[in-house]
């Protein structure tokens, strides 16, 4: 029996059950279904706010799910994408506030590019670990999260701390501001930056050598350095890259909502990337989708928490439930092979 699923149908049909399952679990806890889902809905696309409220929440998780898309190409678990989210988005918050008389055409560019820099780098320092070391990048990179937030709330209440405010930098310069598509929406360019993103990384992976052998380490490690390739720096790079982008994701936050780095401005976007790398199958393309799909769930949750009774804490089941669906075929798989495996190995004895 076969449980290999092409293309997206798997997400697509893990998305179905994740809703289906969550509207089973509302039901149980006393909670009509129909009433939550249709007040998600309403929230996310009714409206030409509610509509813009989703792309803003989905740039963000477009840019994680990508990240983390990104590094899986090369076997690589890069739970890292919201600590490096939170050094990119300090990296553009100093820049950003400093005064070098520059234009926008420079000063914007400068203050994103910083963000990349801060993010490859804290996330390359996990693949010379792991290539070097041979250390785990699933812990190496959850410690590093803890770091990351640690040092950036160091700095936002300690030498960066704006006058008179609290858990926060000075505002950035408006030479540094991402324009908005509308004045009284927080949607910006960022949002096209991050479809821009998704489609350069399935370009890049589909028709430059660096990309044929990031998913060839992917595919088989062993083989691709039987065929010369240098795994190692390859794993390196894909890390460098994944927080990259990750480091992009906080600098188009600072430079175009918040303006400044606030302490817990990111309500777990660098997590939430790996349920939308799930529901997408890891497809770079995908993720731009399955942004949009979280981003509508987060913008509906607003509007389900002010106007019914249902918690907005079901969002995260569904989320979970998201990847857990995702994930079962191949767990069924797995324990399948394990089965035949015992099997054989009992009609090799007898």
């Amino acid at each position: 029996m076969k449980y290999k699923v092409k293309g997206m149908v798997l997400p697509v049909v893990s998305l179905v059950l994740a809703v289906l399952v969550s509207g089973v679990v509302m039901a149980v806890c006393g909670y009509n279904p129909f009433e939550a889902f249709g007040a998600i809905l309403a929230g996310a696309f009714e409206s030409k706010s509610g509509l813009a409220q989703t792309f803003t929440q989905a740039t963000p998780l477009i840019f994680t799910g990508l990240a983390f898309t990104f590094a899986k190409k090369t076997t690589m678990i890069n739970l890292g994408v919201e600590g490096q989210l939170l050094f990119g988005a300090m990296a553009a918050a100093v820049v950003g506030t400093i005064d070098l008389g520059l234009p926008g055409v420079i000063h914007l560019p400068l203050v994103l590019l910083c963000g990349i820099l801060a993010g490859g780098l804290f996330a390359a320092l996990v693949g010379l670990l792991k290539v070097k070391f041979g250390s785990n990048e699933v812990i190496a990179t959850i410690m590093l999260n803890e770091i990351a937030a640690l040092f950036c709330s160091y700095l936002v209440n300690g030498p960066l701390k704006a006058e008179g405010a609290v858990s926060q930098t000075e505002r950035i310069l408006k030479t540094a501001y991402i324009p908005r598509l509308a004045s009284k929406y927080q949607l910006t360019f960022a949002f096209f930056v991050a479809i821009a993103a998704c489609i350069l990384v399935k370009l890049f992976m589909e028709r430059t050598v660096k990309g044929y052998e990031i998913r060839c380490v992917g595919m088989n490690g062993k083989a691709a350095e039987t065929a010369g390739i240098q795994v190692g720096k390859v794993m390196v790079t894909a890390m460098l890259i994944s927080g990259a982008i990750a480091g992009l994701a906080g600098a188009c936050h600072v430079a175009g909502v918040d303006h400044r780095f606030i302490e817990n401005f990111s309500p777990g976007y660098g997590f939430d990337g790996i349920a939308v790398a799930a529901l997408a199958g890891e497809n770079p393309v995908g993720v731009i989708f399955a942004g949009i799909i979280f981003g509508a769930l987060r913008s509906g949750a607003m509007v389900l928490n002010r106007t019914t009774s249902i918690p907005i804490d079901f969002i995260n089941v569904i989320q979970a439930l998201v990847v857990i669906f995702v994930a079962a075929p191949l767990l069924v798989k797995e324990i399948l092979s394990a089965g035949k495996k015992d099997k054989k190995k009992r009609e090799e004895k007898s």
